[in-house]
């Protein structure tokens, strides 16, 4: 089969043919069908850093994948081949305090497929059957593939009731814009988003944020006037990483605020804890999805009529793997896929 890998500790990736995995007795093994590049990938091709202290090579990579069964492993039951499937990436102990309290995506020894494990970017992929999603409800094929960035978005926006509250995004990447619609679609009032690129800052207006903000040009401060506010936003949504994005937000929360953080820090980053003090500011870190609460949260709101289709703006065919990566590197669009058809 197709696999699409880093070979050795240096930057890019090679579309490469390997065997097919074999899977244990509590496995899956699933054709794909479409994938979703995620900045994780990208780093991984860069070879940067993290992916440098992360990586050990050779290792297929890709975590976002859509496809079908194609074999199940001699002690599976529930599942049948054939299904339309998608996968929780990380793969937890089941042992430590967290995961034995049903708190999965807490546990300390996780691993990740496409990370420390070969991963989707492949014809065929080897997943454990407990961390297999079936969608049973008609859903667009590439809209299944991402919904582990997905989850990311729900698992980020659903922290904090949004019903009737103004929303604060920070970040217009793919998960920062499907953030932002999960904050409309549960019943928020106002939604802004910002950033510092105009394309995106446009695809999140047509994806429903009620204003946006290129914050080389203006503030959040201008957008609360011009919507009317005076007393702050109740929940902000940090997804960009970049600390002055965080202080900035921090500056307009109201009073007793709610802010939940997944945009990852580069170094180190310094705020006025005056400000969380004397404002009564929570502030919550999040990692990945809840297994699996948040994964029936997403196939619900796409049942009650959420579209995430918009945020997917470009698509590739898995050879032209290279093109589909500088695309989603550009940081100019929406989600990039890649079809293994």
């Amino acid at each position: 089969m197709r696999a699409l890998r880093k070979l050795g500790p240096e930057p890019g990736l090679s579309l490469v043919e390997v065997p097919i995995p074999t899977i244990g007795p509590n496995d899956v093994l699933v054709r794909v069908r479409s994938t979703g590049i995620c900045g994780t990938d990208l780093h991984i091709d860069a070879w940067d850093e993290w992916a440098q202290r992360t990586i050990l090579t050779p290792r297929t990579i890709g975590h976002e994948f859509a496809g079908e069964i194609a074999a199940l492993g001699a002690a599976v039951e529930g599942l049948e081949i054939g299904q339309l499937v998608s996968a929780e990436g990380h793969i937890v102990c089941g042992q430590c305090r967290n995961c034995r309290a049903g708190r999965r995506h807490l546990c300390v020894r996780t691993q990740g497929i496409g990370v420390q494990l070969d991963g989707a970017f492949a014809d065929y992929v080897a997943i454990p059957a407990g961390n297999v999603w079936v969608h049973r409800h008609a859903i667009d094929i590439d809209v299944a593939a991402i919904f582990d960035p997905f989850g990311n978005a729900v698992h980020t926006a659903l922290q904090f009731p949004c019903l009737g509250e103004d929303v604060l995004v920070s970040g217009a990447g793919p998960i920062g814009i499907m953030a932002a619609m999960v904050a409309r679609h549960a019943g928020a009032r106002f939604v802004v988003v910002t950033d510092l690129s105009d394309e995106r800052l446009a695809l999140a207006t047509r994806l429903g944020a009620t204003r946006t903000v290129n914050v080389a040009r203006g503030t959040v401060a201008d957008a609360q006037r011009d919507l009317g506010m005076t007393e702050g936003f109740d929940v902000g949504l940090e997804m960009s990483g970049a600390p002055a994005a965080l202080r900035d937000m921090l500056a307009n929360m109201t009073h007793g605020g709610r802010i939940a953080m997944l945009g990852i820090p580069t170094g180190e980053t310094t705020l006025d804890l005056s400000t969380l003090v004397f404002h009564m500011i929570t502030l919550k870190g999040i990692y990945g999805r809840e297994m699996f609460e948040t994964w029936y949260a997403m196939s619900v709101l796409i049942q009650s009529g959420l579209d995430i289709s918009g945020i997917i703006t470009d698509r590739f065919d898995a050879s032209e793997h290279e093109t589909a990566f500088a695309t989603a590197a550009s940081g100019q669009g929406g989600k990039v896929v890649m079809h293994w058809s």
